[in-house]
């Protein structure tokens, strides 16, 4: 049974994969069941009932006959299923629990329809047929939920991660990680920490795991032949989202545009929140099981592929962009805490609008073997009468370099410390920029180790 310190965690931490909140009982009780089967054929959860959608405890009274109304609505799931159901008192107010195993019969249907949890909600499924596919798709066990016995939660989390996560998803420090574990559904019932655990939690999980990485390649020209850059990024999935973002970026163009006193307008090659979607995209729907396999970025001259193992879900197949089913729904469900995924199946959907509103061909998926997104470069005009700066600029610099470059003319003298603020850059990061920069005589270091500063080679 949950306590009510436990209750009180969950609900500072929202709505996700493994909890559900609601206000009172619903004038449609069915609606109990409906979650109540989404959990039992995903990995279980809980149902609150006497939360507001605004992560406030108001309590709820039930009576005998919606208590036996909500009992009778769980009894038409089929196969049966077990679930525990009481109320426990949080500072005066009740809050009703309804607590739902992770099923050992799945698929478990209600009123005809087989729902599975993915996020914050529930998807619905047409068929027996459907979701049996998309089971055996996934091995009968999500790769995630595999019990994980080399994983020490004591040793092996990476603290600098693990605090970002509950910053971001709001909860306290003060639980316990083995509670919060479990109240994730990170461990098993014998209290083992699921795969999804050491990989987004993990220091380094890529020892025991190593084609949990994303490797990012820069090519000259439209072909394979020519890699200018090959990166691959490893450590907690989260660290691994953002490191991929942060090289993309460095790799496209960007043109400034001012007019008037207002600020300036950045124009990308590619709108940089297509790969938001993108990365987190493959990160959510990579298939795990072949471990020969990694997500790659790749950078053309004239577009950005990004692909990861595994083709659409059956399920998920017949409803493309519309449908959306994670092949590990408990990192995903972890990244829908820190509310990097803002709405279950809106990647798709999103990635087309913003390409559109850039003025920019639709994304191009192919779902064969590969799931690989495709994203076409802006078309940039021929320089005529460009000075050789400016073609040196074009030819030779990322965004990074050409934004820093811009900054030093503009306030010369600056520190690395100065600039890594200004940019939101890691110290690391941008001494490399730096040195780039300098390589290509365009800015030098003027006076001792201590107080001196760039300036512009040009000034």
């Amino acid at each position: 049974m949950l306590t009510a310190s436990q209750i009180q965690e969950m609900v500072k931490g929202g709505e996700g994969y493994n909890v559900d909140f609601k206000r009172s009982v619903p004038s449609k009780v069915k609606e109990i069941s409906d979650e109540v089967a989404g959990f039992a054929n995903a990995a279980g959860g809980y149902v609150l009932i006497g939360v507001d959608n605004d992560n406030q405890i108001i309590g709820a009274e039930i009576d005998n006959n919606k208590r036996s109304a909500i009992q009778d609505t769980i009894g038409e799931i089929s196969p049966s299923l077990k679930c525990e159901f009481y109320p426990v008192d949080v500072n005066g107010k009740k809050v009703w629990v309804i607590d739902v195993p992770s099923g050992k019969d799945k698929p478990y249907i209600t009123g005809g329809i087989i729902y599975v949890r993915e996020g914050a909600n529930c998807q619905k499924l047409r068929s027996a047929e459907e979701i049996r596919a998309f089971f055996a798709e996934c091995a009968k066990i999500f790769y995630d939920a595999i019990p994980c016995k080399w994983f020490d939660i004591d040793e092996d989390i990476d603290p600098r991660n693990f605090k970002e996560f509950m910053e971001k998803a709001h909860l306290s420090n003060t639980l316990p990680i083995k509670q919060l574990f479990d109240n994730l559904e990170l461990n098993t019932d014998a209290g083992v920490p699921k795969n999804a655990a050491a990989l987004f939690f993990g220091r380094e999980p890529e020892r025991k795991f190593p084609h949990a990485v994303i490797r990012c390649l820069r090519f000259k020209g439209l072909d394979k032949v020519h890699i200018i850059d090959d990166k691959t990024f490893g450590g907690p999935l989260y660290q691994q989202y953002l490191d991929a973002l942060s090289w993309i970026e460095s790799k496209l163009e960007v043109e400034y545009i001012i007019k008037g006193t207002g600020p300036r307008q950045e124009i990308w090659e590619i709108p940089l929140d297509v790969f938001k979607e993108a990365v987190m995209n493959a990160i959510c729907h990579r298939d795990l099981y072949e471990e020969g396999a990694t997500i790659m970025v790749e950078v053309y001259d004239d577009r950005v592929e990004i692909s990861n193992p595994g083709g659409l879900l059956p399920v998920v197949a017949a409803e493309f962009g519309h449908k959306s089913m994670s092949r590990n729904p408990l990192v995903f469900g972890l990244f829908t805490r820190m509310h990097v995924v803002e709405k279950v199946g809106s990647g798709v959907p999103r990635m087309r609008e913003l390409m559109k509103d850039a003025g920019l061909p639709e994304p191009i998926f192919s779902t064969k073997g590969f799931f690989t997104v495709t994203f076409m470069k802006r078309v940039k005009p021929q320089s005529v009468n460009g000075d050789r700066l400016n073609d040196r600029l074009n030819d030779r610099l990322n965004s990074r370099e050409k934004r820093v470059l811009q900054i030093v003319k503009k306030t010369p003298g600056l520190r690395t410390n100065e600039l890594s603020s200004m940019i939101e850059v890691s110290i690391p990061t941008l001494s490399r920029t730096l040195k780039n920069l300098v390589d290509l005589g365009l800015i030098e270091y003027r006076g001792a180790k201590k107080t001196g500063g760039y300036f512009s080679c040009r000034e």
